[in-house]
């Protein structure tokens, strides 16, 4: 539980900071982005409120632009990824003895690039990366149910981007081909 002084510290800090704090951070990011920040740059002043400096206006912004570089760096590596894997999937397979296996790769790899960011990393994590449900869940921050059933969903999407298809199959669609859908790794349904 926490100390009374201590919230009655932060509360102070909050009302006197928080329009300051909210300011520079839409000045970096914009409104919606900053009203993120913002609320991590308060979430981590609640867990170190025992250590504010006599100052803590630019402690304060200090802490908003640090989390600003990770947001940067965060979406640089995201832009990367989806640039290699338009990149994979843009390139034309060789000519060759491996041309059925090859041309399915692409296939996979033009069908991986078209969705979304999460898609993508919940089938990384089971088929590439080899992690249980249960663990997977445990990277992507929900319980195990919720991760089922957002993996069903990515797989349903991958399959529509395999196939090419704008819209959801019926019910009755047959099950997705398993070299299509799984890599080398088990997938488990």
């Amino acid at each position: 539980m926490s100390d009374p002084e201590d919230i009655a510290r932060f509360t102070a800090l909050y009302d006197a900071h928080h329009p300051r704090v909210h300011a520079y951070a839409v000045s970096r990011v914009g409104v919606q982005a900053a009203e993120e920040i913002t609320s991590e740059t308060f979430c981590v002043a609640w867990r170190r409120v025992r250590d504010l400096p006599a100052e803590p206006l630019p402690w304060l912004l200090g802490i908003a632009r640090n989390l600003l570089r990770e947001s940067y760096r965060a979406r640089d590596r995201q832009d990367a990824l989806a640039r290699e894997l338009r990149t994979w999937a843009a390139g034309q397979p060789p000519a060759g003895d491996v041309g059925e296996a090859v041309a399915e790769r692409a296939g996979m790899l033009r069908a991986l690039a078209a969705l979304p960011d999460a898609d993508r990393e919940l089938l990384a994590l089971v088929a590439w990366h080899g992690l249980s449900p249960g663990e997977a869940a445990k990277v992507i921050g929900c319980s195990k149910a919720s991760f089922y059933v957002r993996l069903h969903r990515a797989r349903r999407r991958l399959e529509r981007a395999l196939t090419g298809e704008s819209r959801a199959p019926d019910r009755g669609a047959p099950a997705p081909r398993p070299s299509l859908v799984s890599t080398e790794r088990k997938v488990v349904r």
